[in-house]
């Protein structure tokens, strides 16, 4: 289930809310737990019964690690590292790497053998990061272990965060679960309302008009393709991934706020950065401070020599790319931008600041989208090949039509992304989500937001396209 289907929208959520709305407060933390765990059911009826053992060892772990010190407590960490990576392994790159293995076969002249694909369970990738966060931050002493299962149960799986995101530290929320309903006011649920129908316009009204264009251009061969039609595909991904993202954390934040918990912010204008060090401070900003907290620090940090430095760089974004996706197309997107940010510590980032904010902002830009392609890519030769269209200059004949919904939707989607350039806009554009307003300007959001409702609800009633590019993520 996704927030964007007309399952949650229409039936999940209502009940959820009403129930829990009207629950005394007491009830109220069982019921978003039952409620989350059907959530995930839903789409993983086998794997929920995995993920609520996989999350009962970490329970007994975390409230053995105190107890221990020294070696027998590190013992304690390295076997809940080993089980949710081991895990995370099994079922997102069993079929990776037995697939490189059939081509190494095949490269010896040995016959395959037989292999039943492993299906990936929904949002792993993000459970498996929470789960390790709150048992290293348990570790460091940083956090007392949770008493309560069904308190561990209810941060690990919350249906707002629980299928992509924002990552979560469990000391960012732990005082929440049980101590929110002081500030779990009309107001404040208005407010999440609001951001929920923002995130989900994103999603629907732009990302899915802009994805049936780009699958229908990648789905064909880069020769194929004229350069026009290429650079047209990249601007669109680009804008893609990050409103279907942008909005997904969007509502998962909306949502977090109708039910009284405050979730980190994800996203900023990643797209008016002037370097990539400045993009990942804006783009998927809880993935950025999870792999600074529990990577590239442990690893050294800046506190080692400058090589070290930098091959940490690059070990940290050549996993990101791997935690993405279990494809070498992925691995590839991690090892050029982590390239990008050695480069910004050798002095490309001050270059490009000496040049002027436009300047600097469309250079970044531009690599980002190029990056972009690689990401999108099924195979590294596709993308090679992609990126050689891109400046070959060959306006060839590929029969793709630009309708004019998706140019205005496009032209729509440049102005969102880049409008946080403007000083002004980035500061005051938060002030759309405070928990405070007078009421002429509640009266405002409420028409906006009905409007928004009937607009979505329309598109998704019709039947549209509605993809989600990091469900399996």
């Amino acid at each position: 289930m996704v927030f964007s289907s007309a399952i949650f929208l229409f039936i999940f959520l209502p009940i959820v809310l009403l129930l829990y709305y009207v629950l005394p407060k007491a009830w109220r933390n069982t019921l978003l737990l039952t409620a989350s765990i059907l959530f995930y059911t839903w789409g993983e009826p086998l794997f929920i019964l995995i993920l609520l053992g996989s999350i009962t060892i970490d329970y007994v772990i975390a409230r053995q690690m105190p107890k221990r010190e020294g070696k027998a407590r590190k013992r304690w960490l390295a076997l809940s590292l080993f089980i949710n990576l081991g895990l995370l392994a099994s079922f997102k790159y069993a079929n990776f790497f037995i697939d490189n293995v059939q081509h190494f076969y095949h490269w010896l002249g040995l016959t395959p053998f037989q292999w039943s694909a492993v299906a990936l369970p929904i949002g792993i990738s993000f459970v498996t990061f929470q789960k390790i966060s709150y048992l290293v931050d348990v570790y460091r002493g940083d956090n007392e272990p949770q008493r309560r299962w069904d308190h561990l149960c209810l941060y690990i799986l919350m249906f707002p965060q629980l299928i992509a995101g924002p990552i979560i530290r469990y000391k960012d929320i732990a005082d929440q679960i049980q101590g929110r309903f002081a500030t779990d006011t009309a107001d404040s649920r208005l407010n999440g309302l609001f951001r929920f129908l923002i995130g989900l316009s994103k999603k629907v009204l732009i990302a899915n008009v802009l994805a049936q264009q780009v699958d229908t251009i990648f789905a064909l061969s880069p020769g194929q393709i004229s350069t026009g039609t290429a650079w047209l595909g990249m601007i669109a991904y680009t804008l893609q991934i990050y409103f279907d993202f942008s909005g997904y954390s969007d509502m998962a934040l909306g949502l977090g706020k109708m039910l009284g918990f405050s979730f980190p912010e994800n996203f900023n204008f990643p797209y008016i950065s002037q370097s990539f060090t400045e993009f990942w401070k804006r783009w998927h900003i809880t993935l950025g401070r999870w792999m600074m907290d529990y990577l590239y620090i442990p690893l050294g940090g800046n506190r080692i020599s400058k090589s070290r430095t930098y091959l940490n760089l690059i070990i940290v974004f050549l996993l990101s790319g791997l935690w993405h996706g279990a494809a070498w197309t992925f691995v590839a997107w991690g090892l050029y931008h982590g390239f990008f940010l050695v480069l910004d510590k050798l002095g490309l980032k001050k270059q490009l600041l000496k040049i002027g904010r436009v300047p600097a902002a469309l250079c970044t830009f531009l690599f980002v989208m190029i990056g972009w392609v690689i990401f999108r890519s099924d195979t590294i030769s596709y993308a090679g090949a992609y990126i050689a269209r891109l400046f070959a200059f060959q306006n060839i004949g590929d029969n793709i039509v630009f309708n004019s919904r998706f140019i205005v939707i496009l032209i729509c989607g440049l102005l969102f992304a880049f409008m946080g350039f403007f000083p002004k806009v980035e500061q005051k554009v938060n002030i759309l989500f405070e928990t405070s307003h007078r009421p002429w300007q509640w009266i405002g959001f409420t028409i906006i937001a009905m409007a928004l409702y009937l607009l979505n609800g329309s598109a998704l009633l019709a039947g549209g396209f509605n993809p989600f590019i990091y469900f399996r993520f």
